[in-house]
């Protein structure tokens, strides 16, 4: 009876990886927009982000406490919502309402729906859309501190106006804008030590950018110039890096993710071109979100040994 062999539940292979190390890692990769944030629009960047970081930390900390929950702010999952949500953010928004944006972004989606994990869509990408519709001061972006002339009209605005932003501007971020979403180049850097780390894979980002290219790229005439400016404007590339690759929000396979992408992308698309809306990233990804459920079920994997589909 001594040499009976005691087999364990699943998993039985463990890469070492855990939430807080995941989540540092997607802090790490947000440094560069923030630095770039910070230098692009001026010192008020920090103070937005301090509090949007401060306040989900604060948040889910108290509400831990109050329910007598085990205390979660350890797996760095709050800060990163905070800081997604705070380089989502103009850099002149009223601080008080950073503040009511954490709180929906903590306390109603996430911990009510019993915290990391069983939320049903991305908390920062969700609070954003709340703001976009009730507070005005998210349509007015600020222009950047480093440049003496630029239009107070984001690059979409602009685009949709008929204007041409320099390409170089738009890769710089020297444009108007959320604090962390006009930078390409330092998103694109944390895209790379996301990569390296392992930490997401190719599928949506490249899906997703790759899409609303090839779609603007035939809407405007097959203009490479014009389509790439679109990939460059607005909070595509935030939001298909970091947000739209959320573990819990997002599928697990690669063909789920495939398809995430790429209808994440057709919807940011239509809403670009055929909404009131000059951005649609955020309401993309939220209503991909909600599918996502029915695309894991759709591209589930078969278990093996199990029955066939």
């Amino acid at each position: 009876m001594d040499n009976m062999l005691h087999v364990s539940s699943s998993p039985h292979i463990h890469s070492g990886k855990t939430t807080q190390s995941i989540m540092r890692d997607v802090l790490i990769a947000l440094l560069p927009a923030t630095v770039a944030g910070t230098v692009i629009f001026g010192w008020r960047s920090l103070l937005v982000v301090a509090v949007c970081v401060a306040s989900c930390i604060l948040l889910e900390a108290l509400f831990n406490l109050i329910t007598k929950k085990e205390q979660t702010v350890g797996d760095l999952s709050a800060a990163v919502t905070g800081l997604l949500l705070g380089l989502n953010l103009p850099v002149n928004i009223p601080i008080w309402q950073c503040v009511i944006g954490c709180i929906f972004a903590i306390l109603l989606v996430k911990c009510l729906f019993g915290g990391i994990g069983n939320n049903l869509v991305n908390p920062a990408i969700t609070a954003r859309v709340f703001m976009l519709v009730s507070f005005g001061s998210m349509a007015v972006q600020a222009t950047p501190t480093i440049v003496d002339t630029v239009s107070g009209a984001t690059p979409l605005v602009e685009i949709a106006n008929g204007n041409s932003p320099s390409l170089t501007d738009l890769f710089l971020g020297t444009t108007g804008g959320a604090i962390g979403e006009t930078c390409a180049l330092a998103l694109l850097i944390g895209f790379a030590y996301l990569l390296i780390r392992r930490v997401i894979t190719w599928h949506i980002p490249v899906s997703f950018v790759g899409s609303v290219f090839l779609l603007s790229f035939f809407m405007e005439g097959f203009d490479f110039s014009a389509a790439l400016s679109l990939i460059l404007s607005g909070g595509l590339l935030i939001g298909a890096i970091f947000m739209a690759t959320d573990y819990v929000t997002s599928p697990s396979t690669s063909a789920g993710k495939l398809i995430f992408g790429l209808g994440a992308g057709l919807l940011t698309f239509v809403i670009r071109y055929f909404s009131v809306y000059p951005e649609g990233v955020s309401f993309a990804i939220l209503f991909m979100n909600i599918l996502n459920p029915y695309i894991e079920k759709l591209t589930a994997r078969k278990i093996f040994g199990g029955p066939r589909a």
